[in-house]
Order: structure tokens, then sequence, then C-alpha cells
């Protein structure tokens, strides 16, 4: 996956916008105001952040090399993925889709609604 396939994958997902509150080198993916998704875009090699379920980030870690604790984030909630070809594309987008399922099963109900989101 490249930097223009991550870009459209994140934001893919109903009202997910891209934001660059830390500058313009680093793209924050943002779903109902909160992150689900931070990268540099330009960086190589490519690298996102994820938020994940604690004992599912755990297993990921053990699992692939190229999935560790998110850097500069909770640990226990978000791995950095180097996508440097050695993951499959749908592992990946499963992994964007999870993070985003994560941050929309927080919000309020309201917004949960309004996004047209149900768990499952």
């Amino acid at each position: 996956m490249d930097a223009a396939a991550l870009r459209r994958q994140c934001l893919s997902h109903r009202g997910a916008v891209e934001t660059f509150p830390f500058g313009p080198d680093h793209s924050v993916f943002k779903v109902a105001e909160k992150m689900f998704a931070l990268t540099a875009l330009d960086r190589t090699p490519l690298e996102v952040s994820l938020k994940c379920d604690p004992e599912l980030a755990v297993e990921l870690r053990a699992t692939y090399p190229a999935v560790r604790p998110g850097y500069h984030l909770n640990k226990r909630h978000w791995n950095t993925v180097t996508l440097d070809g050695s993951l499959p594309d749908g592992l990946v987008c499963d992994l964007i889709e999870d993070s985003y399922d994560l941050v929309v099963s927080a919000r309020p109900k309201r917004v949960r609604e309004q996004l047209g989101w149900a768990p499952g």
C-alpha cells in the first residue's frame, strides 16, 4: 500500500476527514473529531498508527514484525504499522476499519446514528 492508497482508504470511511494539527507533514485522520489514524505520508518507509483492541494489538505485534507498539501514543491501544509490503493490503485495510470502528463505537449514540454506523 502506498501513500495515496493509504489516504484513500482512510478517507473512504463515512465522516472521515484529514487534518494537520501537528503541521503539514503529519496527516491525522479523524471521525467525529477523534483520531483513528496518524501518518507522515511522505516518509519512507511509510508508517501509520492505528487504534486497536488491546488483546488484538499484542497478538498482531507477536505475529507481524511490521506491527509494533504505537509510537508516541498509548501503547496499550495503538499500533504503528510499517507499510513495507510485508503485510497484505487487505489486512492493512481491516486494521484501518477496526481503528475507525473503535473510535466511532465510543462516540455518543446520536453521532453513531448520524454516521449510519452499526456494530458488526
